[in-house]
């Protein structure tokens, strides 16, 4: 197990388990042999499905389950609903208690629960530990499960590493200067020339004098970037922030149309994510303030997952990805004043290597002993409110098993004591909002999810409002 993965095996926590939750809504219903037969064929192909995580001396490692049996995995469920409670509610209380529930060690670190009567078809919740994959890899590999999905491709057998400086070659050198090299160089990052020259230096003997100023320049940004990561101040002391306790809740709210938000941010001059971001901060503002708070000049703080992988190679298991500090301003009331702020806070990010240096701070909390790792880890939580996703997904709906996918949606774990998820899912023409929360730090997600379409209309109206050639900020 690489030594990233080993950090997330081992950061489970009593207030936040380190496992992706997801759900899917399907009409019409789907039976759970149907179901079954499909992960059967698709999703136990992929290794990691049908191996356990065994921690040793030297960190972690895989192995397959002599006594996997898939009905330990697919299961069934029927919702409880209390009195008043809407089947909605239901779903999403039974989510909110799957996501304390830990996964059994003993065996593969995955689940799939099938409500088979739900809303006039089925529910399905996935939990899958972060250990087996990240978000980017899960939905690719999920994917497979739709009509017309596929097994995974056939991987090359990989030579294994033969000393410390194989692996420090295959962990670090690779990792940082092929994959993220890309990624960088898709976001237009500067320093990913010169990432690509620490990857493979024998090609770069004719560096040219362009090309050593590209390394001394990544070398400034690095230390930069480090110190920006080192000297990070603590967050905002709101509410939202403290001691999680042992139960969380889930919200989400309907789908609204991405066409909006691409029209809001072309007359802005922003970006989908710069829009849907703002409306995030403007609705965490509003249920501050609807609390008695003051958020007047007030920021907070979300690590925002940055993919450090090629997008062909999605499929792939394992956790390739940076995290990026982002900061809200809850403060701002004016709309476009915050998706400005936002877009401003986002320009400052791109090119920068504080995805890099997250990815290998997890490196290197993989290699160090559980208290260490812990420490490490809380220097993230102290620094942060919120852990938040934003993925595209297909834009128009899938199948399974014959049914349509009408909502998706899922949310990374906290770490620490993080207490608070946000994800954004764009999905089949709409834009799907989900929260997941602490019970004690929040104990009414919805009431955040509430305000996310009020903060998004306020801001389509304003836009709308203002005069032809004023809104390019």
């Amino acid at each position: 197990m690489s030594k990233v993965d080993t950090a997330w095996l081992r950061m489970d926590s009593p207030s936040n388990l380190m496992m992706i939750v997801g759900v899917w809504i399907l009409r019409p219903g789907i039976p759970r042999a149907a179901l079954a037969e499909r992960v059967r064929e698709r999703l136990l192909p992929y290794r990691r499905f049908v191996q356990t995580a065994r921690e040793d001396a030297a960190g972690a490692h895989w192995s397959n389950d002599p006594d996997f049996q898939l009905d330990r995995h697919v299961v069934t469920h029927k919702l409880a609903r209390r009195k008043g409670q809407s089947e909605q509610e239901a779903l999403q209380a039974r989510v909110g208690d799957l996501a304390m529930q830990p996964l059994d060690h003993d065996h593969p670190l995955w689940q799939l629960e099938l409500i088979e009567s739900y809303g006039g078809g089925s529910a399905l919740i996935a939990r899958i530990h972060h250990c087996i994959a990240d978000g980017v890899a899960l939905i690719s590999v999920m994917m497979s499960l739709v009509d017309g999905g596929g097994a995974p491709p056939q991987r090359k057998r990989r030579r294994t590493p033969e000393g410390a400086e194989d692996w420090l070659a295959d962990t670090l050198i690779r990792p940082f200067g092929d994959i993220t090299a890309r990624a960088l160089e898709a976001a237009g990052g500067g320093a990913a020339r010169s990432l690509s020259m620490l990857a493979s230096p024998q090609k770069s003997l004719g560096a040219t004098l362009g090309q050593a100023t590209d390394i001394a320049r990544m070398g400034g940004q690095l230390a930069s970037d480090l110190a920006s990561l080192a000297l990070m101040p603590d967050d905002s002391p709101t509410r939202l922030k403290g001691l999680p306790g042992r139960a969380k809740r889930v919200a989400w709210c309907e789908p609204i149309p991405l066409d909006e938000v691409k029209a809001i941010g072309k007359a802005l001059n922003c970006s989908v994510n710069d829009v849907l971001l703002a409306c995030v901060a403007g609705a965490i503002g509003a249920y501050l303030r609807g609390l008695g708070d003051d958020t007047r000049g007030q920021e907070i703080r979300a690590m925002v997952p940055i993919n450090l992988r090629p997008m062909e190679e999605a499929w792939k298991l394992g956790n390739r990805f940076g995290l990026a500090p982002l900061v809200l301003p809850i403060g701002l009331d004016n709309p476009i004043e915050r998706v400005f702020a936002v877009r401003a806070r986002m320009n400052e990010l791109k090119g920068s290597l504080q995805p890099l240096l997250a990815f290998g701070l997890l490196s290197v909390a993989g290699l160090l002993i559980k208290p260490a790792q812990e420490a490490l880890l809380n220097l993230f939580s102290r620094k942060t409110t919120a852990v938040m996703t934003n993925v595209p997904g297909p834009g128009t709906k899938l199948k399974v098993c014959g049914s349509t996918l009408e909502q998706t949606m899922f949310w990374v774990p906290q770490t620490g004591t993080v207490g608070l998820g946000v994800s954004i899912l764009s999905y089949g023409g709409g834009v799907q909002f989900g929260v997941i929360a602490d019970t004690t730090l929040c104990p009414d997600p919805q009431e955040i999810i509430d305000r996310f379409e009020p903060e998004f209309a306020n801001l389509l109206m304003v836009t709308l409002m203002l005069p032809w050639g004023e809104a390019q900020g």
